[in-house]
């Protein structure tokens, strides 16, 4: 391992642990000795996994880093590299690594540690929202930090859904924080950088109807977004299909309903072999596709009905918008067909902030880590190198109902308090 690695990865450390001083957490000797102890292990643990390839960087990322490299830096952005599928913001980074005579898996990977960072940040003064203890702010920016999905994902897999899950509760924030401009970027940022940003998309109605953010603000997410994809453009890549990626990604012939996710279709569809495959004989992939979307929308609706109805016109309490924003990332990637494995990442950040906000939610994060950690397991058992060493291997379908204990609770809640909501 490189000396400039293992530096680079203390200094994100030492970001880290300045960002809890600046917020005063860190004020006596007992405070600052344990968090230098936890920062230790969780960067410790990033370094020891640095190294660690998968099928999705020997084919994909790797590849496009060399494109970068062979094509001159950012000026490769006018050509679109083999197997591309991110959207430019996250290419800007791989187009960047180009130049830096480290290896791309490192960099890749210190890039996740800094988001992490930065994802446990806004999830401990989000979460600082609703408590004022210092203890409980160090427990939570620590559990994000320790937390499986989130390790997994950056520091193991090499995947960014810490990026666009860290502009999410950013936008979150900053809209409970009565900054509805800031909000607007922040989440036009995060869908700039995945479009599974669109599972919590649902509550920005909510925050209209709440007076979290006004209309005129919604004019900032175009904006934004715009902003984010020019750099490409001015590189050389065509305007059209830089603005219209996520719409060209869409491929509604492709025959599969579920790709090791826990969601709905994992009943149907998934591996290992489903409880109600044979329902694959009788109804067609077509049909199971669109009643998915459906069920995806009226969920949604049934949501706005609590909130407008039940309530008789009150706003959602601060509470009850962290309870519909969990309710959203759950509740839409769990109908929608064609889920991954990793889409339920958002779910897993908002879990924690509920669940260590009022500890009653607790169940919460248990829950969605043991959905998830089932998608990540398929993958990271056969296509890692090293394999994840995981000792059991429950059936897919056993997530899909887990999520569903959680999203019935949730909705229950709502339902039966909805002056909470």
């Amino acid at each position: 391992m490189q000396f400039a690695t293992i530096f680079l990865m203390f200094t994100i450390a030492a970001f880290a642990f300045w960002l809890l001083w600046r917020q005063d957490l860190v004020r006596d000797t007992s405070a600052t000795a344990l968090s230098l102890l936890l920062l230790a292990g969780a960067f410790g643990a990033r370094l020891y996994v640095i190294g660690f390839y998968n099928t999705d960087y020997d084919w994909f990322l790797s590849t496009w880093v060399q494109h970068y490299r062979d094509h001159g830096g950012f000026a490769g952005l006018a050509v679109r590299a083999w197997g591309e599928n991110y959207n430019v913001p996250y290419l800007y980074f791989l187009a960047l690594f180009s130049y830096i005579p480290l290896p791309s898996l490192h960099l890749i990977k210190l890039l996740g540690a800094f988001f992490d960072v930065v994802l446990a940040f806004f999830v401990m003064q989000t979460v600082g929202l609703y408590v004022r203890c210092d203890t409980r702010k160090r427990i939570v920016f620590f559990a994000v930090l320790y937390l499986p999905t989130v390790f997994l994902n950056s520091a193991y897999w090499g995947q960014c859904e810490n990026i666009f899950t860290a502009f999410a509760v950013m936008s979150f924030y900053y809209a409970m924080r009565n900054r509805p401009g800031l909000s607007m970027v922040c989440i036009a940022l995060s869908f700039a950088f995945k479009l599974q940003a669109i599972f919590l998309f649902p509550l920005y109605l909510l925050f209209l109807y709440g007076k979290k953010i006004r209309f005129q603000h919604l004019f900032l997410f175009p904006i934004t977004y715009l902003l984010a994809i020019l750099p490409a453009v001015f590189f050389g890549r065509p305007f059209w299909d830089t603005l219209l990626i996520y719409v060209n990604q869409a491929n509604p012939a492709t025959r599969g309903l579920n790709y090791n996710s826990p969601s709905l279709f994992a009943l149907v569809q998934g591996w290992p072999r489903a409880p109600f495959t044979a329902l694959m004989d009788t109804l067609s992939v077509p049909f199971l596709r669109n009643m998915g979307i459906l069920l995806a929308f009226l969920f949604v609706f049934f949501l706005y009905y609590l909130v407008f109805r039940r309530q008789n016109g009150a706003r959602p309490s601060g509470e009850g918008y962290l309870i519909l924003a969990l309710s959203f990332a759950i509740g839409v990637p769990f109908f929608l067909p064609q889920m991954h494995d990793r889409y339920f990442y958002m779910a897993d950040i908002f879990a924690v902030i509920l669940g260590l906000s009022r500890l009653r939610y607790l169940p919460a994060i248990a829950l969605t880590q043991f959905a998830s950690l089932l998608g990540y397991g398929v993958f990271l058992r056969h296509f890692a190198t090293p394999p994840l060493p995981l000792p059991l291997a429950f059936p897919m379908f056993y997530g899909t109902i887990a999520l569903s204990i959680l999203l019935i609770t949730l909705v229950w809640h709502l339902w039966r308090r909805p002056g909470s909501a």
